[in-house]
């Protein structure tokens, strides 16, 4: 079998997406099917890359020239997907969604020929917090739905979402849930170098409290900020860049937080880990049902670590909590109750202890890429067999 991804962006972009994808990617190769990612390039008017031949998995990166309300604006694309199309001759499409460069399948002879699977990685929600994309989705809706209707199944990382999406509700029937999932291999412990790093950011206060994500609208970090303020003996780390980087950061020195509230910015992989593995928990503080999942929840299960994530109404963030017994879930946008909560696990180590054993459990056992990789084999067998038969009965 041979499988094209289409994707926004690839590691060492920093985002869920994109490592679910690679790790996905990864496994798949390893399964024996042939494996090809096609994606932005993040260098902003770069003229794009192909593969190296060594790689397991060919990665194409389309150039791009940034982005616009969050999508990266490549009007390169369409050329590269068909070209792609030609020389690797996949069997089908996997499209992980959203993502508006995904839409020119709908206009490319060879991509419609193909069959597809449709990735619901998240609704473009119509947020309160972000006017412009509420206005912007008007445009964006018409080629989701056409996308849908084309596609030969559905992958939603939850049923919370998939319940309460109303861009799948006409599409249901051909949704399968599957939750995202992490190759844990991809997450070495930390090395002394990184370890001695990562004591320097913490320094010497208190309890670790860890937050990872970019700093942008539905992520929550103001009420993260505005929590730690009520409590004292608690250190804050924010890793990720964003646009409210500033506004984040005024509102840090506002609250007199300096000492204890800390913007890292984008750090590396062996520092990341190495922040994963020495916090005592994880925070996922984010407000909208943009967070559809929160693979950073799967990263502090790789670690054994206890999480405190925002239950947002219609979304798998609390599912996964649920589901996993890895952490305490606080009302979104509370700074009050998410306290509370962090309070809660910052006075009771042996809590902390016992939901981390159980997230480490659920890695293993639910949220490992390996059994999510064959859940997905399954879809694509289905979907390759389905059109086996419609071509014999022409």
């Amino acid at each position: 079998m041979r499988v094209l991804h289409i994707g926004k962006y690839f590691p060492p972009f920093a985002g869920g997406m994109e490592y679910f994808l690679a790790d996905l990617a990864r496994a798949q190769a390893r399964m024996g099917m042939g494996v090809a990612v096609l994606v932005h390039d993040a260098r902003r008017g770069g003229p794009g890359a192909l593969p190296c031949d060594q790689d397991a998995v060919a990665v194409y990166r389309a150039p791009s020239h940034g982005r616009l309300l969050y999508a990266p604006v490549s009007p390169a694309f369409p050329l590269w997907l068909r070209r792609i199309i030609g020389e690797f001759r996949p069997d089908l499409l996997h499209l992980h969604m959203p993502n508006t460069s995904a839409f020119w399948a709908l206009a490319t002879p060879a991509a419609r020929r193909l069959p597809w699977v449709v990735h619901w990685h998240s609704d473009v929600v119509a947020s309160t917090l972000d006017p412009r994309i509420r206005l912007a989705y008007r445009l964006y809706r018409p080629f989701e739905q056409r996308l849908l209707a084309r596609s030969r199944a559905i992958i939603a990382t939850s049923q919370t979402y998939l319940n309460a999406s109303e861009a799948l509700a006409r599409w249901t029937e051909r949704c399968t849930v599957i939750p995202l999932g992490l190759d844990p291999a991809r997450i070495p412990a930390p090395d002394a170098r990184a370890k001695a790093q990562a004591s320097r950011l913490w320094g010497e206060r208190g309890c670790r409290v860890l937050a990872i994500g970019r700093l942008t609208y539905y992520k929550g970090h103001e009420a993260l900020i505005r929590a730690a303020a009520d409590l004292p003996d608690t250190r804050v780390l924010i890793v990720g860049t964003g646009d409210l980087q500033s506004a984040l950061a005024r509102l840090t020195q506002s609250l007199g937080l300096e000492d204890r509230v800390s913007l890292i910015g984008y750090q590396s992989e062996a520092i990341l880990n190495a922040l994963l593995a020495s916090c005592d928990l994880v925070c996922l503080p984010s407000v909208e049902r943009t967070e559809a999942f929160g693979l950073v929840q799967l990263e502090a299960m790789r670690f054994g670590k206890a999480v405190v994530v925002s239950d947002i109404a219609g979304s798998g963030t609390g599912w996964v909590v649920r589901h996993a017994g890895n952490g305490l879930l606080a009302p979104p946008g509370d700074p009050r109750g998410l306290a509370r909560q962090l309070r809660g696990l910052q006075e009771d180590p042996a809590l902390r202890d016992r939901l981390g054993a159980a997230g480490r459990l659920a890695l293993e056992h639910d949220f490992g890429i390996a059994p999510v990789a064959a859940r997905i084999d399954g879809v694509y067998q289905d979907v390759l067999g389905l059109a086996r038969r419609q071509t014999e009965r022409r």
